[in-house]
């Protein structure tokens, strides 16, 4: 059963009319309600906020890095450990052969988890310093070996208590930056639910960065945002769509400003309605972009991939 977002309702409610319909044996009425609810679904995602979009990518059933990895990859093997501190769970890489396509290629990507018991053990997504270390350990390893890359992005932000900053948390994020930024090997990046803050770049410094329709990308989020702008807390409240409006955080925003390349359609009413289509279309355009790459010499990846993050805002 979908849970409804705050902005749902009337859907949800047409949804528990025809689901009364059904169960009252009334087919024809329930039939009738069902199309009503897909066309109010349409319509109110076709004129989506950019605060509901960010809702939509936090959506609770969206696919995560493992419902996705077990679709894009075969044989995926992980690989562990930033071979300095630990373990980091909200980061989980490996590698594998990209279904269909015969192509090795190393993933990763950030996993926030299903159930509370998850949710604690992947930190939620937000990845410690040794999360970021490893990936950098692993483009590396993927330089070596020319093995391409592809990382599923959906973190709220690397994690900010007291213990990753203790480890060098800004320095972590800075060393897998420079890693992929430097690697000889093509990598895609995809936004798949929120990319905010630099929990997102570490792992988003890309040859090519796909979007999924409504995933949101930012330096920071909205709310974090509006508690800068907006300090005083009576302020602050109900700011966040200001913010998300004014960070210009959409699939759309992001490609018309150059920071993404291409958007991946997702079915209607968001990835969590249809999962499995998502990661199909998803699958289809990572090897769609990964194809020409494939071909371009290691120095040319390297040019073009710093030529692309040192051209952003300059045609602003």
């Amino acid at each position: 059963m979908s849970t409804y977002l705050d902005f749902e309702k009337p859907i949800a409610q047409i949804a528990q009319r025809a689901a009364d319909y059904r169960a009252g044996g009334d087919e024809a009425g329930a039939r009738h309600a069902d199309g009503a609810a897909r066309r109010l679904l349409a319509e109110t995602y076709a004129r989506l906020t950019p605060w509901q979009k960010t809702l939509v990518a936090r959506h609770p059933q969206r696919p995560h890095f493992s419902d996705m990895v077990k679709v894009l990859v075969e044989d995926f093997l992980p690989l562990a450990g930033d071979r300095a501190f630990g373990e980091d769970s909200a980061i989980i890489g490996g590698i594998g052969r990209l279904r269909g396509q015969n192509v090795p290629v190393m993933v990763i990507g950030h996993e926030k988890g299903r159930d509370t018991a998850a949710r604690v053990r992947h930190n939620f997504g937000m990845g410690r310093p040794e999360g970021y270390r490893k990936a950098a350990r692993l483009v590396e390893l993927a330089g070596r070996f020319n093995v391409p890359v592809v990382t599923i992005v959906d973190s709220a932000g690397a994690y900010p208590g007291v213990d990753g900053e203790a480890r060098g948390q800004a320095e972590a994020i800075a060393r897998a930056t420079s890693a992929f930024l430097a690697a000889p090997v093509p990598i895609i990046a995809v936004i798949t639910g929120e990319g905010m803050s630099g929990g997102a770049i570490g792992i988003a410094a890309a040859d090519r960065v796909i979007m999924m329709e409504h995933a949101v990308y930012a330096v920071i989020s909205p709310e974090g945002c509006a508690s800068i702008l907006w300090r005083a807390a009576e302020k602050q409240a109900n700011r966040a769509g200001d913010a998300a409006e004014a960070m210009r955080v959409s699939a759309s925003e992001c490609r018309n400003l150059g920071v993404v390349d291409n958007i991946v359609a997702e079915p209607l009413g968001g990835a969590h309605r249809d999962p499995a289509a998502a990661i199909a279309s998803l699958t289809m355009a990572i090897a769609a972009e990964l194809q020409p790459l494939l071909v371009q010499r290691p120095a040319e990846l390297i040019a073009q991939r710093r030529a692309k993050y040192l051209g952003m805002g300059r045609q602003l």
